[in-house]
Order: C-alpha cells, then sequence, then structure tokens
C-alpha cells in the first residue's frame, strides 16, 4: 500500500466514523430519553414498579431476538445502495415518527402500542449503522473509529439529561420531539452522503459472489462460506479453536458486571453509604466523564499492545477497582471507584465488537456479529442486575460492589484462556 493509498484510507475512516457516530448518536439519543421519560408516563396508567419494569425491558428482549437476524439480512442485501444504507433510509424516520408520538397516547393499550413499535423498528436498525465502521474501515484502525462511536453514545446521557431538564416539565410533546429530529436530520445526512456499496467490505462479498455463482454454474464445489444466523451460530460454536465463543461469553459475563454497577448503584449508595436517592443516583455520573476521555487513549493502546490484552487488563481494573471501593464506606470512594473502574471498563467497550468483527470468517458476516455482540452485552443487561442482587442477600450491600467485581474477574479469565489458545497455536491474528 502506498503512502498516498494510506493517506486516502484515513480521509475515508474519518469520514465514514463521523457518520456513524452521527448516526449512532441520534439513535442513542431517543434510547436514552426513552428509558429516562416514558416510565412516569406509564405511571400515569399503572401504579406496579414490577409492569412498568417488564414493559420497559421489552425492547431489550425484542433486540435479543431482532438484532443478529436483521444484521444478518443486511449482510446478505445487494442494492445499488449497498447493504446497510436501504435499511437505515427507511427504519430511522419511521422510528423517529413512532417516537415523536409516544406521549400523544391517550390511553395504555395505544402507549405499549406505540412503544412495541418503536422498539421493534429501532432494534430492526440498531445493529446495522455500526457495522458500516468494518465495511469501510481496516482491521487494524478499527478500535479508534469504535472509541469514537462509543463516547459518543455516552454524551447522549447529558443531552437526553438537557432536554430533561429544560423541556419536558413545561413542553413534554415537544421534549419527544427533539431526539426524533435529530435523528430525521441523522437519516438525511446519511442517505445523501453514504453508499456502502463502494467500502471494502461490499466489493470483497461482491467478488465472492461472483466466484460462488460462477463455481456453481461450472458445476464445482462453490465453497460458499456459512451466510445465514443458523449457519454462522453453528461454525462459532464447532470451531476447534473457541476463540469466538469464548469470547462471546466474555461479553456476557463483563456484560452482567457492567449493567449491575450501573442499575444498583442509586439502592447501593443509599443502603450502603447513606445518600438521598438522588445523590445516590449521581454517583455514576462522573464515571461517564472518565469513560468519554479515555476511549480514544485506550483505542491507541489497544492498537499498539493488541485488542485482547487491552481488554483483559481493562477488565482487571475494573474488577480490582470496584473491589477497592467496596472496602470503603464513603461516597468519594465509590465515586473515585467508579471512575477508575470506568476508565477500566473503556479497554472492553472499545474492543469488544472490534475483536468479533476481526474474528468473523468473511465481511460477509460483519452485521450477522455485529448482532450477537449486542446478544451478549443484552444478555449481561438482562442477567447480571438479578445474579448481583442475588449476590447482595447474601453478602449486604456494602458489597455490592465487589459482587460486581466477581464477574468481571470471570470475564478476565475467559479473555485470558484465549490468549492462551493463540499462544499455544501460534496464531499472529491482529485482533
Amino acid at each position: 500500500m502506498t503512502a498516498l493509498d494510506s493517506d486516502a484510507d484515513r480521509v475515508s475512516g474519518r469520514r465514514i466514523t463521523f457518520f456513524v457516530v452521527l448516526a449512532v448518536f441520534a439513535q442513542e439519543s431517543t434510547w436514552n430519553f426513552y428509558d429516562a421519560q416514558v416510565p412516569p408516563l406509564l405511571g400515569e396508567y399503572v401504579t406496579s414498579a414490577a409492569l412498568i419494569g417488564a414493559l420497559m425491558g421489552m425492547d431489550n428482549l425484542l433486540g435479543i431476538f431482532i438484532q443478529p437476524w436483521i444484521g444478518n439480512r443486511s449482510d446478505n442485501t445487494r442494492t445499488r445502495w449497498g447493504r446497510r444504507i436501504p435499511y437505515l433510509a427507511v427504519g430511522m424516520p419511521v422510528a423517529a415518527l413512532l417516537f415523536a408520538v409516544i406521549p400523544l397516547a391517550s390511553s395504555l393499550p395505544a402507549l405499549v402500542a406505540l412503544m412495541f413499535c418503536y422498539a421493534l423498528v429501532c432494534n430492526s436498525f440498531k445493529p446495522i449503522a455500526e457495522s458500516l465502521l468494518p465495511d469501510f474501515i481496516r482491521p487494524e484502525r478499527r478500535s479508534r473509529a469504535n472509541a469514537a462511536v462509543k463516547a459518543a453514545s455516552s454524551l447522549t446521557i447529558v443531552v437526553s439529561a438537557l432536554i430533561s431538564l429544560f423541556l419536558v416539565d413545561s413542553f413534554p410533546v415537544l421534549a419527544f420531539s427533539v431526539p426524533a429530529l435529530l435523528m430525521l436530520v441523522s437519516a438525511v445526512v446519511l442517505v445523501l452522503k453514504v453508499r456502502d456499496n463502494t467500502s471494502p467490505a461490499y466489493r470483497e462479498v461482491a467478488a465472492e459472489d461472483a466466484s460462488i455463482a460462477a463455481a456453481t454454474a461450472a458445476g464445482q464445489d462453490s465453497g460458499a462460506p456459512p451466510m445465514t444466523v443458523r449457519e454462522l451460530l453453528t461454525d462459532i460454536v464447532r470451531d476447534r479453536s473457541r476463540e469466538r465463543l469464548l469470547v462471546l461469553v466474555a461479553i456476557l459475563l463483563f456484560g452482567c458486571a457492567w449493567a449491575a454497577s450501573r442499575s444498583l448503584v442509586t439502592p447501593y449508595g443509599m443502603e450502603a453509604l447513606g445518600l438521598s436517592r438522588g445523590s445516590a443516583g449521581g454517583l455514576t455520573l462522573p464515571s461517564g466523564v472518565a469513560f468519554i476521555l479515555a476511549a480514544f487513549p485506550v483505542a491507541l493502546l489497544s492498537e499498539r499492545i493488541g485488542r485482547l490484552r487491552v481488554m483483559a487488563l481493562g477488565m482487571g481494573l475494573f474488577a480490582l477497582s470496584l473491589t477497592l471501593g467496596a472496602l470503603g464506606d464513603a461516597p468519594a470512594a465509590a465515586v473515585v471507584a467508579l471512575c477508575v473502574g470506568a476508565i477500566g471498563a473503556a479497554g472492553f467497550l472499545v474492543n469488544g465488537a472490534v475483536i468479533l468483527w476481526n474474528l468473523a470468517p468473511s465481511a460477509r458476516a460483519f452485521g450477522t456479529y455485529t448482532g450477537l455482540y449486542t446478544v451478549g452485552w443484552m444478555g449481561g443487561g438482562f442477567i447480571g442486575p438479578a445474579l448481583v442482587g442475588a449476590m447482595v442477600e447474601v453478602t449486604g450491600w456494602r458489597f455490592m460492589l465487589a459482587d460486581a467485581a466477581l464477574l468481571a474477574a470471570l470475564a478476565v479469565l475467559v479473555v485470558l484462556r484465549v490468549l492462551a489458545l493463540q499462544r499455544r497455536a501460534g496464531t499472529a491474528r491482529a485482533l
């Protein structure tokens, strides 16, 4: 590759990273605002916290089933616009419209129907925008691009809080319209500026398709790679190296630890530290800033010493920080532990999806693998709080952070096993 080609790749990489960041920022702005403001709307019709929680978890349940399937559908789509953009061009405007009319629901059935439709449509394109990264960006530079995406996703928490602060009380309908407008604008920009049929991955897949068609026409074995979700999952399970399966297990375990450390922090602050509900809920705010500041340096370190190593080191730092934080009994100690833990978590969050992309059997599986990453992460978000909550029943609230750290430590052991398998096989693959 010449220096001119390398410079062109970097410019193209920055350009597509910006567009993916824009799309993810718009999507996550609606998701975060949805999580913050739809429960009060449900509270106008039902008083059961359990029912509200179940309805709010509907989007995660749908995502577990929909995202791998829709990612696979986009992998196998061929149009003059590419294989990702058609889904974004349709899905994002429809989701924006559904989101904007949620506060107009005049009954519980209408509200639940809108919630279901919004969650269904949003889950149908959520993995597709992120899959544009491996489509366009070379493997060795994917961590820094993914770091920008994760930082943008974290910023949406601040945006959601600001919209809630300034608009919800006085202009509740307008408040929902602002994130919807962000998503609509993002969709227009993507449709006008991006054609993923020009991406290296799309060209690679098109060449594979032509080779398979030619072999089939000649009556030869086409050597077609796995294409359906079932075939790709079977390939992962039967792989003798177990690398991809172990990475998915690590994603699930760390997803459990991360979700528990976030969702249980308010009762932890109230029960173990004696804080008010509002003060306890604010314990994680500084850690969000710490994550954003750490994401890009962690990506650069990953490209230098290896993504799996940085993932293991980061999760280890997360586990150690939370364990030490559990030994303190002051809010300041908890804040410091959560901040250092967030820096460690960046080692996972920046690299988790990238490692799966780089382990994919071919470019035709990027969307499916993005969906599988989400299944592991969402599965952890579903299991983790309940599992750590059960551990708290035994250890007490004071050691909640250490309970979550135990799950992170298990994830570290799994990643270390992957590294050991690579050393044993002499794998020089740049994950």
